[in-house]
This record gives C-alpha cells, structure tokens and sequence, in this order.
C-alpha cells in the first residue's frame, strides 16, 4: 500500500514545485478594544485583524494603526504594546498532498467493504449448498478419473472451513455484543 502512495506524492510534489514554496502568508494581530486606550467601557472587545503583508511589516505600524489610527488621537504608544502580531505561513502543498491521500485510502477501503460485501453472500451460498462432513483428508484414491473430484472436494472443504469458522466467529460476536449489551443495562 505504501508502494502505491509514493509515488502520488512525488508526482504532486513535482508538478506543484514549480509555484512558490509558501502559498499562503499573512499577518495576524490580536489587540485590545480602542475603547481600552480611550478609557471608554463602551467595547469590550478584542480586535482581530488579518491581513496580507510582507513580514516586515507585520507589526502595529504596518497593520494596526492604518486602520484604527484616526480613532486613537495619538495614543499609539499605549496601544501598540498591547497588540501581538504574528507572521503565519502555511504551506498548502503538504495540506493537498495528505488530503488527495486521506481521500484516496477512504476510497480504497470503501471498495476493499464493497468487495467483501459482495463476496459474503457468494461464500455462504456455497458453503451451505456444498457442505460434506469430512472424515480422513489423508485418504487418496490412485485412480486418474477421481483426481480431479479430489480436488473439487478438497476446495469444497476449504470453503466449508472458511464458512464454518466464519459462523462461529459471528456467533462469538453476537455472544459478546450480548454481553456488553447485558452488562450495561445492569449498570444502569
């Protein structure tokens, strides 16, 4: 399986170098209301601004005080050092490269169910159908026209083991959901 997914992601790793290496950049700033510098109770709230700059500029001065600058009349000192502005950047390459893979193993495990739901049906219709007591697996017959039946018999036990131990192995499960189930209406 791991064989498969490489290479995908080289693929994608290559086709998508040619872009720039961080796709998506921004400057995120966290200040106290206006009203904080003010000395008004009129807002309460904290101002969160994100916006698209260099990361040099990615400060007060760049991005707070352009927008808010006009509303705190020259009290920029005791607000900028309240404010925190982070420079984030994400690469979007790795976020679509583990997407297309998540999608991708999903995809394969719903086919892998679709699969065996479709092959549940067949394997219990034969087993039941063609069900032999086995008795000794080691007699054999030396004639040449009772080989081939041999190996239809042999097939059809191996069916019947897989069905049987299929069975048993439902039985178990529907015994411990009984339990669990049994269990939890005692607790409560």
């Amino acid at each position: 399986m791991y064989v498969k997914v490489i290479p995908i992601v080289v693929a994608i790793v290559f086709f998508t170098g040619t872009q720039a290496q961080y796709e998506d950049k921004r400057c995120k700033c966290i200040c106290p209301s206006v009203s904080s510098v003010l000395n008004n109770t009129d807002e309460t709230n904290r101002m969160l601004i994100i916006d698209n700059v260099p990361p040099s500029k990615c400060n007060c001065d760049g991005v707070i005080l352009p927008r808010v600058g006009d509303k705190i009349k020259g009290k920029e000192q005791e607000f900028c050092p309240r404010c925190e502005c982070k420079n984030e950047i994400r690469n979007t390459t790795i976020i679509k490269v583990v997407v297309i893979i998540v999608i991708w193993i999903i995809s394969l495990l719903a086919c892998y169910m679709a699969f065996l739901s479709c092959l549940d049906p067949l394997l219990n219709k034969r087993v039941k159908a063609n069900y032999q007591e086995h008795t000794n697996e080691d007699e054999e017959t030396s004639t040449p026209s009772s080989s081939s039946h041999q190996m239809g018999v042999r097939s059809t036990n191996m069916l019947n083991r897989v069905g049987h131990q299929q069975d048993k192995w439902k039985r178990q499960v529907r015994e411990q959901r009984r339990n669990i189930y049994d269990r939890h209406t005692m607790l409560n």
